[in-house]
């Protein structure tokens, strides 16, 4: 009995996010949600940009993004991204004043199921050396 109601369990999750889903509107497909930049030497500025496709059924349309600090910023296409188009948002990220670990959080705003959807950088950024 205990072997039945797990696959069941499972079923009923997997039932239920396929009917969650609107395939009548926008929808985000990223190449990669995250990226790391590994090692920036203090001060440095790094570059990044995010790929995604329109795989729903209406223009996606991005009307912000809002990033965790002042050193990230984003460019995103203002208009909108029809269905089975591409598009990227550029992210830059400018590492003065910081050190060590560095992780941050890109959050758009759109017009898609979710209206919100994240993305995320990190960087290691090393103290420069000298003067």
């Amino acid at each position: 009995m205990k072997n039945i109601i797990l696959p069941i369990f499972l079923i009923i999750i997997s039932l239920g996010n396929i009917i969650a889903q609107d395939d009548n509107g926008p929808a985000f497909k990223f190449i990669e949600s995250k990226h790391d930049f590994g090692d920036v030497i203090q001060g440095g500025v790094v570059e990044y940009y995010f790929e995604f496709s329109n795989v729903g059924t209406l223009p996606l349309v991005i009307s912000n993004i809002i990033t965790t600090c002042g050193c990230t910023a984003p460019t995103w296409p203002k208009e909108p991204v029809k269905p089975g188009e591409k598009g990227k948002i550029k992210i830059v990220f400018n590492s003065t004043g910081k050190i060590g670990k560095q992780n941050k959080v890109i959050t758009i705003i759109s017009n898609t199921s979710t209206q919100k959807d994240r993305l995320f950088i990190m960087a290691n950024v090393i103290p420069r050396s000298g003067p």
